[in-house]
C-alpha cells in the first residue's frame, strides 16, 4: 500500500520559514502530479502547489513568490519550502499523489503562524 508521510510542520512567527517534507513508500519517479494542499480550520481544503513528473510547477496565487515545491526522485520525497509566512498560511498541510488508479493523501502536518 502506498503511503505518504509529511513532516516539518510547527509553530513559527510571521515572516519566518518552514520546509515541509513528504516521504513516499514507493518510487515517485513517474507519479504525476504530486502536490501540497492545506486546510484551515472551518475552511475547505485548497490546493497550494503542484509539481509534475517533469518538474513543472504551479502555485496558488496566495503563495506565489513565497513557496517553492520541489521533488527529489532519488529520495522519493517532495518538499515545500515556505518563506515569508503569514498568519493566513496557518492550517494542516497535506501531501497528495495521483497514481494511475488511485489518489493518495498523507496524514497531514500542522503549520501555525503567529502574528
Amino acid at each position: 500500500q502506498v503511503q505518504l508521510v509529511e513532516s516539518g510542520g510547527g509553530l513559527v512567527q510571521a515572516g519566518g520559514s518552514l520546509n515541509l517534507s513528504c516521504a513516499a513508500s514507493v518510487s515517485i519517479f513517474s507519479i504525476n502530479p504530486m502536490a501540497w494542499y492545506r486546510q484551515a480550520p472551518g475552511k475547505q481544503r485548497e490546493l497550494v502547489a503542484t509539481i509534475t513528473s517533469g518538474g513543472t510547477t504551479n502555485y496558488a496565487d496566495s503563495v506565489k513568490g513565497r513557496f517553492t515545491i520541489s521533488r527529489d526522485n532519488a529520495k522519493n520525497t517532495v518538499f515545500l519550502q515556505m518563506n515569508s509566512l503569514k498568519s493566513e498560511d496557518t492550517g494542516a498541510y497535506y501531501c497528495y499523489a495521483r497514481l494511475p488508479i488511485q489518489t493518495i493523501w498523507g496524514q497531514g502536518t500542522q503549520v501555525t503562524v503567529s502574528s
